[in-house]
């Protein structure tokens, strides 16, 4: 979250003029600043564009509950659409939180399409399973599996996935975007969310362990000749690539 500020205004005081001129100070000179603080208005836009119904306010609801970070509107309707470009019958999520992000996916995949996600926690998993059937999805469209994703990546197929979402600790986005080059077919997407370190990505100054993880991660995929990647500015920012 970027810090608030009392106004968005510049106070421009002048300096004290020479004792002969007046001792008096002219009156305080209010000047708009060049930028207002916060997200600019087109974000707010693009938010508000991505409307949610009950139920993924409902799954949002309970996750702020849980102290639990989900993706933004718009950053689940950019899975959403990605889901659906690709016509994805096989999604890999890595993070199952309350359901939202897989709710999204899940109205992007394949009416055949079954969603396997992945969370250490066994009572996140209880919520999101309920507010997948609430969503009107069969049981047979999810694959939930409890443990930690890179105790369980190993065991999923080599290159049967049509999409990868990795919503991971910070420390583990690496590993899991290795994983995801393994999972996913040729033409197969990945998107991974947080990339933007809470605006600390571009900080030069920011060297926290989960900054330099993410920022290497993100290196990484745009050097590496395996992936034809792009950043999306939404939410929290998606890092998504193609696999060539």
């Amino acid at each position: 979250m970027h810090p608030k500020r009392a106004s968005a205004y510049s106070l421009i005081r002048c300096a004290r003029v020479p004792p002969r001129a007046s001792d008096r100070c002219p009156e305080v000179v209010i000047v708009p600043s060049a930028r207002p603080f916060g997200p600019p208005p087109s974000v707010h836009f693009a938010e508000a564009y991505a409307s949610e119904d009950i139920v993924l306010q409902t799954a949002r609801s309970l996750a702020l509950e849980l102290g639990l970070d989900s993706v933004t509107p718009g950053a689940g309707s950019v899975l959403r659409l990605l889901a659906a470009a690709g016509n994805a019958k096989a999604v890999v999520e890595i993070g199952t939180g309350t359901g939202v992000s897989g709710t999204w996916l899940l109205r992007g995949m394949r009416a055949d399409g079954v969603l396997t996600t992945i969370d250490v926690e066994n009572e996140h998993q209880r919520i999101a399973r309920r507010i997948f059937v609430e969503a009107g999805f069969a049981s047979s469209r999810t694959r939930i599996i409890t443990g930690r994703a890179l105790d369980v990546l190993p065991r999923l197929a080599d290159g049967v996935y049509d999409m990868v979402f990795v919503d991971a600790d910070a420390t583990e986005i690496g590993a899991c975007t290795d994983a995801a080059l393994r999972l996913l077919r040729p033409g197969g997407v990945l998107a991974v969310n947080g990339i933007m370190a809470d605006g600390r990505i571009s900080d030069p100054s920011a060297r926290d362990v989960d900054t330099l993880t993410i920022r290497e991660t993100v290196r990484a995929v745009r050097e590496s000749e395996e992936w034809i990647p792009a950043v999306v500015p939404s939410g929290a920012g998606l890092l998504t690539a193609v696999k060539r």
